[in-house]
């Protein structure tokens, strides 16, 4: 392999590794997913602006694409605030097993929204992770608003996957990347004033969180998504994906390693997520020897 792809290949394990850390940071800030989600969506998209301004990189795009883009940015939030949700509800790995299921929401979404046959193994594989996430549910009784909340966060990712391989099309993913920020910053802020949840202390956080949102804002999401970027340009998108599918592993060993105890799980849980994980990772490799 040659020394760029190697780098390359390194640089994408990183990048998972700060995705799965993102699971961590949402269990260590104290305030409500909303507000963390918040905070996120405004981090990035300033961070996000700093870069392309110093790379001087357009994102002029027509007014239509940028509503479209913004909408997409609403489910998007919505998908987080879930995420986030679903870890203070349960904990890491719980929510990191069912999210995992992101890859059967995408392949029931994606022939209704794409207007394409529906695909044998897609079906195989989807079977797979419902029972997956019926171990997981049979088993962790005590976490079901959270199993619940995780497993609406994946239909989300699924949702905008979805939309986001419609868009890409005509957009970079650059464009998408800001815009989706901007959007759901713009969206959580209309429920917020309509809400009455802008109050005095939304603004006055604790050290410790203000740390956390900039690592969450500024390197789990602005810097993530601009290494992101670069390595596509080595790599392919079958091993892109492959790899990043690894971040509910990377996430749960790291939940064991802050969190200890409260991280442990029953062996129908194990069970569940693995069958999860070997279907997520399977469905790639079959999509590449069934091209």
């Amino acid at each position: 392999m040659e020394k760029a792809k190697i780098a390359s290949l390194a640089k994408l394990h990183v990048i998972v590794f700060i995705y799965g850390f993102t699971a961590i940071l949402g269990k260590l800030i104290s305030i409500s997913a909303i507000d963390l989600v918040w905070y996120r969506m405004l981090i990035a998209t300033l961070g996000l602006s700093l870069l392309f301004i110093f790379q001087r990189y357009s994102v002029k795009i027509a007014l239509g694409d940028f509503i479209r883009i913004i909408l997409v940015g609403f489910i998007v939030a919505a998908h987080w605030i879930s995420f986030f949700g679903a870890i203070k509800l349960s904990n890491v790995s719980v929510t990191l097993g069912c999210l995992a299921s992101a890859t059967l929401f995408t392949s029931i979404l994606e022939p209704l929204l794409l207007k394409r046959g529906i695909n044998l193994i897609e079906v195989l594989i989807g079977f797979l992770i419902i029972l997956g996430l019926y171990l997981i549910f049979r088993f962790e009784t005590n976490y079901a608003t959270g199993i619940i909340v995780a497993i609406i966060s994946a239909f989300l990712a699924g949702l905008f996957t979805v939309l986001n391989k419609i868009l890409v099309q005509k957009h970079s993913t650059r464009i998408l990347t800001i815009y989706e920020m901007m959007g759901g910053f713009i969206g959580i802020s209309i429920f917020l004033l309509l809400t009455g949840g802008f109050s005095q202390s939304f603004f006055i956080l604790p050290t410790s969180d203000i740390v956390y949102l900039l690592i969450l804002g500024l390197i789990c999401t602005a810097f993530a998504f601009a290494i992101q970027v670069d390595v596509m340009k080595e790599l392919s998108a079958f091993i892109v994906a492959l790899s990043i599918n690894l971040e509910p592993v990377y996430g749960i060993i790291m939940a064991f390693i802050f969190f200890g105890e409260t991280e442990f799980m029953s062996a129908g849980f194990y069970a569940g997520t693995a069958l999860i994980l070997v279907s997520v990772f399977g469905y790639p490799l079959m999509k590449n020897m069934q091209r």
